[in-house]
């Protein structure tokens, strides 16, 4: 008999190919010993591939659970085609709110056997092509988060792996998960009115890029527009923290008259924060400021920043199970999954003094 792919690996790992006698970690071949089938009936077990009969089935079970077999992740990706890995691509893991979404992916993937590979694109969306390729070659399916204009979206599905989107809808067909971007900003609109505010800047919006962003953009406009302001203070910026105290610096330059700010993530408020302290403005003294995802940061920072709260860390573990169910049936109706959001008020607003 040909030796059996647990056997070969475990072999090769001990120099020379010699078999260690002692604390010998039990092979396929022993489960089958144990059982009295054959070795191949043990792997079609393992792997899901065939079905036997209930008193077969007991036996092997049986076999595994006394001698405390786990079967190799390499043998039985060999043997399936499955690597057994899930592909996340996030935007900038210096940003807390991907942290936090790719700690909730793995905590399910983790239960589910499943191990974890993320790339970082860095808000790049010249690298998502070559990374999201590579990334691909390694896992049974993705969950991404892009920047990607719609009309190229195809060339992630042509990727040939299960996808889930998240944060951003999806083509028809696809599984997506995200927040109502667009009522939650509306929410801080209305907010920053109703303290009085009239004069009232957005920053990071970049309105031809991530969809989550533009419906921010939007939902913030139509509050004012609802209260007939028509005035709007926009600086456009890439969301990392560098570029937006840049742009935070310019707009405070550029409308002194502005007391409040909205800032399209945490991550961008702090950069306002920032530049506001150098310019000698005051939040919320003279300036109030509003983010989106409710980060850690968001309460750690000073003052404790008002912002929109996002389950992060339920957005992550939501997407694996989306996967999950689209490999497991890919002609399963496919969901566009929205949670919850809500306004976290903290000592970073403050009605405006006339």
């Amino acid at each position: 008999n040909s030796p059996c792919v647990d056997d070969i690996i475990y072999s090769c790992r001990n120099s020379g190919g010699k078999r260690l006698l002692m604390n010998k970690k039990p092979t396929i071949r022993d489960v089958a010993a144990k059982a009295g089938v054959s070795i191949a009936t043990v792997s079609k077990f393992i792997n899901s591939t065939q079905r036997f009969t209930a008193a077969v089935e007991r036996k092997i079970q049986a076999a595994i659970d006394e001698l405390a077999y786990h079967s190799n992740p390499l043998a039985r990706s060999m043997i399936t085609g499955k690597t057994g890995s899930v592909g996340v691509a996030i935007l900038d893991i210096a940003n807390p709110h991907f942290t936090s979404m790719v700690k909730g992916a793995n905590r399910v993937a983790l239960e589910h056997g499943y191990n974890l590979l993320f790339v970082d694109t860095e808000e790049n969306q010249a690298r998502e092509d070559e990374l999201l390729g590579a990334l691909s070659r390694r896992v049974d399916g993705l969950i991404v988060s892009s920047r990607m204009p719609e009309e190229q979206m195809d060339r992630i599905l042509a990727l040939g792996k299960p996808v889930v989107f998240s944060g951003r809808p999806a083509p028809a067909g696809v599984p997506s998960i995200g927040v109502d971007a667009y009522a939650a900003a509306y929410m801080i609109g209305e907010l920053l009115v109703k303290q009085g505010h009239r004069k009232i800047g957005l920053l990071g919006s970049q309105p031809d890029g991530y969809p989550s962003i533009r419906e921010r953009r939007k939902g913030y406009m139509r509050a004012l527009k609802h209260h007939h302001i028509h005035e709007s203070f926009i600086e456009d910026s890439p969301l990392i923290r560098e570029a937006v105290y840049d742009a935070a610096l310019r707009l405070l330059r550029r409308c002194p008259e502005i007391t409040a700010i909205f800032a399209c993530n945490d991550n961008v408020a702090v950069g306002v924060i920032h530049a506001a302290h150098d310019l000698g403005r005051d939040v919320p003294g003279d300036l109030s400021l509003v983010g989106f995802d409710d980060t850690d940061l968001a309460s750690e920072i000073k003052p404790a920043l008002t912002t929109v709260y996002v389950a992060k860390l339920l957005l992550g573990s939501t997407a694996v199970r989306l996967l999950r169910d689209r490999s497991e049936d890919p002609y399963r109706t496919c969901i566009t999954a929205t949670l919850a959001t809500r306004l976290v008020i903290r000592d970073s607003v403050r009605p405006l003094k006339l």
